[in-house]
């Protein structure tokens, strides 16, 4: 498989925008580096890159070839795993994007449940926003996606989807956290933490705002959902996040409350990958547990 170390490297000079600065990543003189790239844009019978004063860029003809490479990749990935389950070593790994709210506790927990049963298998976790983790699966940099309100869908097969309220995050003695049903305008006239409007959270929040006549306007606003389940306890201020994120302390110290569903109807919890594409074995079946998982879910509701 050397030919995949060419592509490797054009895919780290694509990365860095640099030469010098891929042959740095790679372990390369840039001499080497350079010479190695010319030599396949002449067997290749293009020009890859576009060599520009600051770095180098690719250019269409690249941009086709970095694709190709990584569709390649991503079925060799597959065979390989097709193999290894013939020889009954169920080994593999699996990438997957996800909101922030899957990574304190759910992905955790079915990550380990998966690697009980398959301990040869390994896992990335690219924690994206709903936009970036639709991108990786078109780049096949995840297998996987798991977002919450994704935004094009375009490629996007469904696996299965979890309906998720919108909830309140607030300090167990805040004034609405005894009120019998949460509505949004009364969230709005407390000080409030909101995720960024890259996060569906924020877009639904934004969308049901606008039909009651109001805006958001957040003391602080973030890409953290850890901020915001913190800072909560130190302004008295109401944060938004959905409960497959939430997980009540010990000390009784937050209260979380869904929003009433006449103000935010309750957004989905989408699990996904790339249209038409075959995954590799152990990402095929991590993506059926987790379906069950999410059904599981629903089912408690």
């Amino acid at each position: 498989m050397k030919h995949l170390y060419t592509f490797r490297l054009i895919e780290s000079v694509a990365r860095m925008g640099s030469m010098r600065r891929a042959a740095e990543d790679m372990n390369l003189t840039a001499s080497a580096l350079n010479r190695r790239i010319r030599r396949f844009e002449e067997e290749f019978g293009a020009e890859i890159f576009e060599r520009l004063p600051g770095g180098v860029r690719l250019n269409p003809a690249g941009e086709l070839l970095l694709h190709h490479y990584r569709a390649t990749r991503s079925d060799l990935s597959r065979v390989q795993s097709q193999v290894a389950d013939l020889a009954g070593e169920r080994r593999g790994h699996v990438s997957i994007a996800c909101s922030q709210a899957l990574a304190p506790y759910f992905l955790p927990e079915q990550i380990a449940r998966y690697r009980m049963a398959h301990p040869g298998v390994t896992f990335t976790v690219n924690v994206r926003d709903r936009a970036q983790a639709e991108a990786e699966l078109a780049s096949y940099s995840s297998d996987l996606a798991l977002v919450f309100e994704p935004v094009y869908l375009v490629d996007f097969e469904v696996i299965e989807t979890l309906p998720q309220p919108v909830n309140v995050v607030m300090a167990a003695d805040h004034p609405l956290a005894a009120k019998t049903e949460l509505r949004l305008r009364d969230c709005l006239d407390h000080p409030h933490v909101a995720p960024s409007t890259a996060y569906g959270v924020r877009h639904l929040l934004d969308f049901a705002a606008r039909r009651i006549g109001r805006r958001l306007d957040p003391v602080v606003e973030t890409e953290s959902f850890d901020l915001i389940r913190h800072y909560v306890l130190h302004e008295r201020a109401l944060g938004f996040q959905i409960p497959i994120g939430l997980k009540a302390p010990a000390d009784g110290s937050l209260r979380f409350r869904a929003i009433s569903g006449r103000d935010i109807p309750p957004g989905s919890l989408i699990l996904g990958q790339m249209r038409g594409r075959t995954l590799p074995v152990a990402s095929a079946r991590f993506a059926m547990q987790l379906a069950s998982a999410l059904n599981e879910q629903a089912a408690r509701g």
